[in-house]
């Protein structure tokens, strides 16, 4: 019975770590929701780092496949993208504001199809669309009348509050999977014969 005692073991170990990680990403997220504007400019570094490797690799991958009717489309889009990870890690406060007002004027279409589609529909969720439409409406004229300022915390708050769910869920899985664990490895215990267990001396016992 050391087998299953020993991979129960493992597994334990392994949720144990992704609680860990867990916990530092909520760290790492409660820290950007702090410093926003830090928060802004490392998620625009990453993201143009991202851009960057996946354009080196991409190339690579094309070149690898130098002869076919695919070669030059993945250069093109290679090289697209190494010069967008360039204007990205060279310029990190531009991109945070284009792509805040990219993503207002996101929040903005959606929340105005929302409350259209919603009105026109008369659906049985229409009063949680029309919420959802208004809120979406609201934030994206938020985000614009205060921009480019507010491109200085609208990425990292966003970047922030993803780490924080995406720790509290890795968490929640690790917590989740230690005590199922657990109640497997006790059932186990219960299920071996007396005849399996080993048997200890009498002296042990004193001992």
């Amino acid at each position: 019975m050391n087998g299953p005692t020993t991979e129960g073991r493992k597994l334990s170990r392994s949720f144990g770590w992704l609680v860990l990680l867990g916990t530092l990403l909520v760290i790492a997220g409660i820290i950007g929701l702090i410093y926003t504007g830090v928060a802004t400019l490392t998620s625009m570094l990453l993201f143009g780092w991202l851009l960057l490797v996946g354009g080196l690799v991409g190339l690579l991958h094309a070149i690898e496949s130098r002869g076919t009717s695919y070669f030059w489309l993945g250069v093109v889009v290679a090289a697209l993208n190494i010069a967008a990870g360039v204007v990205v890690i060279k310029h990190p406060e531009g991109t945070a504001e284009a792509l805040t007002m990219f993503a207002a004027l996101l929040f903005l279409t959606g929340g105005v199809f929302r409350l259209v589609g919603s009105v026109v529909v008369r659906g049985p969720q229409m009063g949680w669309t029309l919420l959802q439409g208004a809120f979406g409406l609201l934030l994206g004229l938020l985000v614009l009348f205060d921009w480019p300022h507010s491109s200085l915390y609208v990425l990292g708050c966003f970047f922030s509050l993803a780490l924080l769910f995406d720790g509290l869920g890795l968490i929640a899985i690790g917590i989740g999977g230690r005590r199922i664990v657990s109640m497997v490895s006790e059932r186990l215990d219960e299920s071996v014969p007396a005849e399996a267990k080993p048997i200890t001396a009498p002296e042990d016992e004193q001992k």
